[in-house]
């Protein structure tokens, strides 16, 4: 196997993108010059190489549209439940738990994983911290413990796993090419030594803390307020929502239904729910702006949370035979396959070796805390690993999915963790100080997981 200049180009423009990643800057520039320079190095041509950016982002923005879409319809359901109340009667019950610090730690923090799945952490943050934050500091939790338990259990244990709206493991498994349900299923005994090793550590540190310093549990300022229900029809809707989705997850599991079969039953009950919500809370005449309004919120978080990774998507798609072929043509070369190709020919790899290299590449690009930005990344490394020795792709994704989305979701990147600070009124570095040594036992102990069963 012989590699061209297009490969060794490919392979700085991954090299400096990393480094950007260790210097905490965004990637999305190096990555539109690198989709510019493999245009024209391919082509020979400078107009061919400006068309390949656009139809890059076309072709990343196909691959990631129904992700997009159902995390604008729940956001924007989430909005609706939240004009007339719906929200905090839902969470009412996980406030009865809460008797004291133990039963507030986890009550926060499971009541947070359960929305996080449902509509992801970002507007579950808001939903968890007006209705359950008093409550749970009432019971004597630090404020920053409270913090700690809705960022690992929300960012970490849910967006790492994304089991119902699955987005995380949708863009995983198109940058190693298989089927979402396969990096699900073959992340569930990473992703459960991940969350138990994690948040038990957090846990166990907490009670240390609290055993040496009791101070830290004085209750004070923070009063747990009434809620006010000011809508007729925010008790229906709040029985509604869960019973809804509920059917849903048994509709998943009668029918066999993953992937974008399950996407599409959540987004449509998403709609469904959001627009009975509306029409029967509020006058006809105001229904059909107020719909409008929500839908436009949803898709503008949506389109905010995913238009960098597009871009970043894009340029590893590059690296695919089928991405490659779609963006320059006919007879692009599979960039990566050829690399693995070679690398199975020139270096001797093994199990340890790749697993800690997937590993550190995840974290290298958890480092610029948007997100899914690494998905692409550890997705396609597990695609060129599997071709150069015998290891299990899926798991092998799996687990670059699993620290990618722990650092870049996140939980021990400062400017990853600030809503969930500025929800608790804490310093993002502070709760990032809390989360790091527990995630970094996690994550070791993720790893040795990996290492014994891929």
């Amino acid at each position: 196997m012989v590699l061209t200049s297009l490969h060794y180009l490919y392979m700085i423009m991954v090299a400096i993108i990393l480094f950007i990643m260790l210097m905490k800057k965004e990637i999305v520039i190096p990555c539109i010059i690198g989709i510019f320079a493999m245009g024209f190095l391919y082509s020979g041509s400078p107009v061919f190489a400006i068309q390949s950016i656009f139809n890059t982002v076309i072709f990343a923005g196909n691959e990631f549209w129904g992700v997009i879409v159902i995390i604008s319809l729940v956001v924007a359901m989430s909005k609706a439940l939240q004009a007339v109340g719906a929200d905090t009667l839902i969470m009412a019950p996980i406030k009865k738990v809460m008797i004291n610090q133990t039963m507030a730690f986890w009550g926060i923090g499971v009541a947070m994983m359960v929305v996080s799945w449902l509509v992801w952490p970002s507007p579950a943050v808001p939903l968890i911290g007006a209705v359950l934050l008093p409550a749970a500091v009432a019971t004597g939790l630090p404020v920053i413990y409270a913090a700690v338990a809705m960022n690992l259990f929300g960012h970490g244990i849910a967006l790492s796993s994304d089991f119902f709206i699955q987005g995380a493991p949708t863009i995983t498994a198109a940058g190693a090419g298989i089927e979402v349900p396969e990096v699900i299923a073959a992340s569930i005994p990473l992703w459960l030594t991940m969350s138990i090793v994690t948040v038990v550590t957090a846990f166990v540190l907490m009670k240390r803390d609290l055993k040496r310093n009791p101070q830290l549990s004085h209750y004070s300022e923070e009063e747990d307020k009434t809620v006010i229900i000011q809508n007729k029809t925010a008790k229906y809707v709040a029985i509604l929502t869960p019973i809804a989705f509920l059917i849903n997850i048994v509709a998943m599991v009668k029918y066999n239904l993953a992937g974008g079969d399950a996407t599409a039953l959540v987004g449509g009950t998403a709609i469904i729910i959001m627009l009975l919500t509306v029409l029967t809370s509020f006058k006809l005449k105001d229904g059909f702006e107020m719909v409008v309004d929500y839908i436009r919120e949803g898709f503008k978080f949506g389109i905010t949370v995913f238009a960098p990774v597009i871009f970043i998507g894009g340029f590893f798609f590059l690296g695919n035979e089928g991405g490659a072929t779609a963006i320059l043509g006919e007879g692009a070369p599979g960039i990566l396959n050829d690399i693995s190709l070679y690398l199975s020919e020139k270096i001797q790899m093994t199990k340890l070796s790749t697993v800690l290299t997937q590993s550190a590449v995840a974290v290298i690009t958890g480092l610029d805390g948007s997100g899914f930005s690494g998905l692409p990344i550890v997705g396609t490394l597990a695609y060129t690993f599997s071709n150069v020795i015998e290891i299990n792709m899926a798991g092998l994704a799996a687990l670059g999915q699993i620290i990618t989305v722990w650092v870049d979701g996140g939980t021990i990147i400062p400017w990853a963790v600030i809503p969930v600070a500025a929800i608790c009124n804490i310093s993002p570095q502070e709760l990032a100080r809390k989360n790091l040594m527990p995630v970094l036992c996690g994550i070791a102990a993720t790893i040795l997981m990996a290492i014994i069963i891929l």
